[in-house]
């Protein structure tokens, strides 16, 4: 009996339930247009702040469910130089993270352009620049060329979760699975997102970074369906938040012998409910926009304009006088004044929880 879907005669032909797939589809559908719809309405600045947002949420999160966490400011900072955005406190930022960035930007940027062998290489070889995976040494920009089993427990106790295709095939899959993503289909754009993101991911056709490279190209063919570059929402970051879901459907369905309709359900399901949490993304654009335009008349220094701007991004745990002195390169004095002129100003209050140390949070009424 064959074990996996690839090995079943009629692979890689999938079939699916329409009838199961076709509602949410059309709520995908609805609210794809209506946020692009919201969008259109919001000022060119507001619109390349909520890209901005986006985009790095997308690549962080992308990122995490493979386990490795990047730098935020990097990535922010990474997407802003290389879109020629304007953004405060450009930070250097390290070449794994510039790697990923540019395959996201491609993907995403790009997405009207065909996708060959060449540009796939290239997505792998900028993930791993060093030709290092962690404490592994790996072939990068070239097919696999060993077994690949996805595993875990301990040694001697492994369970395997994924046996993929064996290496002598992986070139003629990869050629069926790149004319078949290029072609004219009837298949819906984001249906085809879900498809190509599964069938990408079966053949498991790089040493590493195969989840990475399938989220780029279900993002490539979502910004297709919209026909547009611009990025309000990110898919990363619901699988990352399902995660657990997110492998055990994949794990139930490689066993298929053809049928998907399990998967697309739930990408397609996934996908509408990161499009609602996209609300919640332009909620904070908003309200940093508000703030500016509330303050614009207020005189800031650089330092308090580089800190309320990492506050209205989202700051990592509490602000503190010491954090402030850090991040702005300046003494525990200068910092302390900085922000007794912001309360001054009615833009920060101390918090009230109190304690040893003193917190400072941002007034946002």
């Amino acid at each position: 009996m064959a074990n996996y879907i690839y090995e079943y005669d009629k692979w890689p032909e999938f079939t699916w339930d329409d009838r199961q797939i076709g509602v949410i589809l059309g709520k995908v559908r609805n609210l794809q247009g209506k946020i692009f719809g919201q969008m259109g309405t919001l000022g060119f600045s507001i619109k390349e702040e909520a890209i901005l947002s986006t985009l790095t949420l997308d690549v962080l999160k992308s990122s995490e469910i493979e386990g490795e966490i990047l730098n935020y400011e990097q990535v922010r900072s990474s997407i802003a130089r290389r879109l020629g955005l304007e953004y405060a406190g450009i930070v250097h930022a390290d070449r794994n993270v510039e790697g990923v960035v540019e395959m996201m930007l491609d993907a995403t940027q790009r997405y009207d352009k065909p996708l060959d062998q060449e540009r796939i290489f290239g997505w792998h070889a900028a993930l791993f620049p060093t030709g290092w995976s962690g404490m592994h040494r790996i072939d990068t920009g070239c097919y696999r060329d060993g077994e690949m089993q996805v595993v875990s427990g301990p040694m001697g106790k492994e369970k395997i979760h994924f046996q993929a295709p064996p290496p002598n095939v992986v070139k003629k899959e990869m050629d069926t699975f790149i004319d078949w993503f290029n072609k004219e289909t009837k298949i819906d754009e984001v249906l085809k997102a879900a498809i190509a993101h599964f069938w990408f991911i079966i053949i498991h056709p790089f040493d590493d970074g195969n989840g990475r490279i399938a989220r780029a190209i279900s993002d490539m063919l979502l910004a297709r369906s919209e026909e547009s570059p611009q990025r309000f929402y990110s898919l990363s970051n619901q699988i990352l938040s399902e995660k657990k879901i997110y492998y055990e459907i994949l794990q139930k369905v490689q066993h298929s012998s053809g049928d998907i309709t399990k998967w697309l359900d739930w990408f397609l399901n996934c996908l509408y409910r990161a499009l609602m949490n996209t609300e919640e993304t332009l909620k904070k654009v908003l309200q940093k926009s508000d703030f500016w335009e509330k303050h614009k008349e207020t005189i800031l220094n650089s330092r308090q304009r580089l800190m309320l701007n990492k506050l209205l991004d989202g700051f990592d745990g509490k602000l503190k006088t010491s954090k402030w002195a850090k991040i702005t390169k300046c003494s525990a004095d200068t910092a302390l004044r900085d922000i007794k002129d912001l309360i001054e100003k009615g833009i920060l209050k101390q918090e009230e929880s109190g304690g040893r140390s003193t917190n400072y949070e941002l007034r946002l009424n």
